[in-house]
């Protein structure tokens, strides 16, 4: 395949099983004879993994929600323009684990920060950049914390309230109903295998389409 790479993100709330099936759809691709980068947010360069854990970190200061949101725009903008941007111009796939619909959930929906002021500094980073495909990884709230509390030690996201999670997963699913085309909703509740099968069934549709 030539021309443009396809940026394609994966979304979801806490242990829906994102960096699974992220790995699953790049080793579908790879062997569908796509070259795959795959990345994280935030993150996914060295100067924006360094944000990563400012951002993470347990800590008894307060974090203002301008703080955090700023913070997550720097890293996005560094991750987009030294990493996205250039693989994408090679002809690779981009798979992301979140981008800006986890700001909009996260800020937006859960901590109350204006949607407003989201799009606004969404336009300053991104312009009109915007996901080809947006991969929503959906899950009852009680499901998706149960799992992330087994894998261990919470950071600073995970520690929140119930309700803090409920407002990010109807965020995620208003976004996705705003444009179906884009936004593929898939039920993460179902068995891991069901979920790789519903991702790869999904990969295959997205070849197909930009062939």
């Amino acid at each position: 395949m030539t021309g443009r790479g396809r940026f394609i993100t994966f979304e979801g709330s806490e242990g829906v099983g994102k960096s699974t099936q992220i790995q699953v759809a790049a080793e579908y691709l790879r062997n569908a004879g796509i070259e795959v980068v795959l990345t994280r947010e935030p993150g996914g360069t060295p100067m924006a993994e360094t944000i990563r854990e400012v951002l993470l970190a347990p800590r008894d200061e307060p974090v203002h929600e301008t703080t955090e949101l700023l913070l997550m725009f720097a890293a996005r903008a560094q991750h987009l323009n030294a990493r996205i941007l250039p693989a994408l111009a090679a002809g690779k796939w981009v798979l992301c684990d979140r981008f800006t619909d986890a700001t909009f959930a996260y800020q937006g929906g859960g901590r109350g920060v204006s949607m407003d002021r989201i799009a606004q500094l969404e336009t300053l980073v991104q312009g009109s950049f915007r996901p080809d495909h947006v991969v929503l990884l959906d899950a009852p709230v009680d499901v998706g914390m149960a799992r992330a509390r087994h894998r261990g030690e919470l950071d600073r996201f995970e520690t929140e309230a119930c309700g803090f999670f409920q407002r990010i997963r109807q965020t995620y699913l208003e976004r996705a109903q705003s444009d179906r085309d884009r936004y593929h909703v898939l039920d993460a509740s179902m068995s891991m295998e069901e979920v790789s099968g519903a991702v790869v069934a999904l990969m295959g549709r997205l070849i197909q389409e930009h062939a």
